[in-house]
């Protein structure tokens, strides 16, 4: 028998012919190369420089009622503070329609006996009032005025040569990992996931229900081509198509964000391809069940967009939520693939973390591709 004639090289031959098909249609696509490379780089730009939970400053409205040399050093270190904008007035009264109308974040009152307070040691003698109808941003006020207190006061003792407050406990801070407390660390890696859930389960998605709509699909599953050969040449392109959008993202995330990597690049690679083999899996299961490029989209979105971004621990806290959604999140790819991400960037290859995020990943894309395979098989049938 003719070696070109056997089994293996015939299957060879017909998926490396519709990897050949597929590469050719994707390039020809303007909607491909649009997602594949610019989209990436736009959610990146508004995720590294559009969103941010760590604002630089405050507008505070600060009240000294009795100006001494104490409060005007108070006053001077909160000025110089590269967290506070500072409006001042001699009454309390004069800020409280800002406050109410949220053009400042807080009011600092100095009282008249604040330089005899303080020099007794007493709990910080200044009164801060902020809007609690916005939690996060009163408490991050009220953090970063004890701080500024407490800084203050450890110059002044150091400048009085004698101490200012009771001293029994001494508390010293130490973050690792994000020492600068950027977000941008953490959303950055974080985006590089949505951005491949979105080529992986949305493009796909997409591409294949167009083919469904079109009647090319089951002229194509006329041929010998088996599912698996089916499964391997529709998804190969794409496949190399999310890799190289995922070194883009990477080499962006380095060399324009500044976002450190001390991780493996074999480990991002290897939990990148079974991340977009996920998400391929998943897109072509939807395509395959709906056969309509409107449906697609809205149930990519609905099943791989919004729990990406909502089960991933990307923005949203999972350990927070409800327990039933908690489980739910474990069903999601981009849960394990932001923790290998973060971990990768900003830690490290920590096997205690990154090996149960593999495992997660490879056991959901077995899930997707072999339900792919049923779903497409029945519909022959």
């Amino acid at each position: 028998m003719n070696a070109d004639a056997s089994p293996g090289r015939q299957k060879l031959r017909r998926v490396l012919g519709l990897v050949r098909k597929e590469t050719r249609q994707a390039l020809r696509d303007p909607s491909s190369i649009l997602v594949a490379a610019v989209l990436p780089l736009i959610l990146l730009f508004l995720f590294g420089y559009g969103v941010t939970f760590d604002p630089r400053f405050f507008t505070i409205g600060l009240v000294d009622e009795q100006p001494t040399p104490e409060s005007g050093s108070f006053t001077a270190a909160l000025s110089h503070s590269p967290y506070f904008r500072i409006e001042s007035a001699r009454d309390r009264r004069h800020f409280e329609a800002d406050l109410v109308a949220g053009d400042i974040h807080g009011i600092v009152v100095l009282p008249t006996d604040f330089a005899e307070r303080a020099y007794r040691g007493e709990s910080a003698p200044i009164q801060v009032i902020v809007d609690g109808s916005d939690p996060n941003t009163a408490d991050l006020v009220d953090n970063y005025l004890e701080l500024l207190w407490a800084n203050w006061l450890e110059q002044e003792s150091i400048d009085r040569a004698r101490p200012l407050a009771p001293g029994a406990v001494e508390l010293r801070s130490q973050v690792w990992f994000n020492p600068e407390l950027s977000s941008r660390h953490y959303l950055v890696p974080g985006a590089i996931a949505i951005v491949l859930t979105l080529i992986g389960a949305l493009l796909t998605a997409l591409v294949v229900a167009r083919e469904w709509e079109r009647g090319t699909m089951e002229a194509l599953l006329a041929t010998p081509i088996g599912i698996l050969e089916l499964l391997a040449g529709k998804l190969v392109p794409y496949f190399l198509l999310g890799m190289g959008s995922m070194a883009l993202s990477v080499a962006t995330a380095v060399f324009l964000f500044g976002v450190p990597f001390r991780g493996s690049f074999a480990l991002l690679a290897l939990a990148s391809a079974l991340f977009l083999w996920a998400a391929l899996g998943q897109g072509l299961l939807i395509s395959t069940v709906t056969r309509n490029q409107l449906v697609a989209a809205q149930i990519s979105i609905l099943s791989a967009f919004l729990p990406a971004f909502y089960f991933s621990n990307f923005v949203f806290e999972i350990d927070s939520m409800l327990w039933a959604l908690q489980l739910i999140s474990y069903a999601v790819p981009a849960r394990y693939f932001v923790s290998t991400l973060q971990t990768l960037f900003l830690v490290g290859d920590v096997s205690s973390v990154l090996l149960p995020d593999l495992l997660g990943l490879k056991a959901i894309a077995v899930g997707f591709f072999t339900l792919t395979a049923v779903s497409t098989r029945r519909r022959l049938e």
